[in-house]
């Protein structure tokens, strides 16, 4: 298998990309990534002089870039790629537009013509749209994104879709419920919590605090991307969650106790628009088909990522600044 990760330099792709070095000897992985605010090749520094791995800096946008990496003999795609922070995508969404789907329409028209085995969508929970109190998402739920970002991934999914219907590209669309671990971007709730508490720093948190996510640690998210590229029925889509529920607040509260910092470090803020209320993921789908299942309580992941975040101070401080 040679296998294109684009945006590998992400939270995500770096951690995908180091785990299936780990777990597979027989293949190589072409990593494509723009290098924007949150690509950071300091993610895959213990990788960068594996002899099956290389990085290719370029644009997933430019067509010719594309197609230079893919005459390199790719059989399989995993696309991360993306801007992926709503506060950005409210702020200026034209960006989230080119790159989440115009440039997954460059992939996949390349992924066409250069007939690889398989295409894997890396998709969200958020194109879902928000629950109620009760419910969860399944993979034939509407797609009714309430915010810029949600709405490009939900109309790169439908992209995706297309190309399956209409070409028969082998494809898999993954919707995942919110990630956390090593080397995620300290904009993101739990890793921006975990930094500003070390240096006692406060803690914006949106609205009354109570929205509800599903929280899955970043390598259980990666061993049900493996199992689906090796045995994914072609065209599913498969939803990816811990049935983890947590509020925001709540989260917040679980990471200073640990840290031992007081509470007053939160500031409650003006809530963001379009926020949506609760997630939340049924994964059963690839459960019953692929036996996958999260390996990580939310306990043992936050306190695995805390740990990660006390020993690399050298990685955060230089992004917070």
């Amino acid at each position: 298998m040679k296998l294109l990760v684009t945006g590998g330099a992400g939270f995500i792709g770096s951690n995908f990309i180091r785990y299936m070095l780990r777990e597979h000897t027989d293949i190589t992985i072409v990593n494509l990534d723009k290098l924007t605010y949150a690509g950071n090749l300091n993610n895959l520094l213990e990788v960068a002089d594996n002899p099956r791995y290389t990085f290719i800096k370029g644009d997933i946008c430019n067509p010719e870039t594309v197609a230079t990496v893919f005459s390199l003999g790719i059989t399989h795609v995993v696309n991360f790629a993306a801007e992926s922070h709503v506060d950005r995508s409210i702020n200026d969404p034209t960006i989230f537009i080119n790159t989440n789907v115009l440039g997954t329409q460059v992939l996949l028209e390349n992924a066409k013509q250069f007939a690889v085995d398989r295409f894997i969508q890396i998709s969200t929970d958020e194109v879902y749209g928000s629950l109620g109190s009760t419910g969860f998402f399944t993979e034939t739920t509407p797609l009714t994104p309430n915010n810029p970002y949600a709405a490009s991934k939900g109309a790169a999914d439908l992209l995706v879709r297309a190309y399956y219907q209409t070409y028969g590209l082998p494809i898999n669309i993954t919707r995942c419920s919110n990630n956390y671990g090593p080397y995620q971007f300290p904009e993101k709730l739990i890793p921006l919590v975990i930094s500003n508490a070390l240096i006692d720093q406060q803690i914006p948190v949106y609205g009354d605090g109570l929205n509800i996510r599903d929280w899955l640690y970043v390598e259980d998210h990666c061993r049900a991307i493996d199992l689906i590229l090796s045995n994914g029925r072609p065209g599913e889509v498969y939803n990816i969650g811990a049935n983890t529920e947590k509020t925001n607040l709540g989260v917040v509260k679980s990471i200073l106790a640990k840290l031992g910092k007081d509470e007053s470090l939160i500031k409650f803020v003006t809530d963001r628009p379009g926020h949506d209320r609760r997630y939340a993921i049924d994964a059963s789908k690839i459960k019953q088909e692929l036996g996958w299942e999260p390996r990580y309580s939310f306990t043992e992941g936050i306190a695995a990522t805390i740990q990660w975040y006390l020993e690399n101070r050298w990685w955060w401080g230089p992004l917070k600044r």
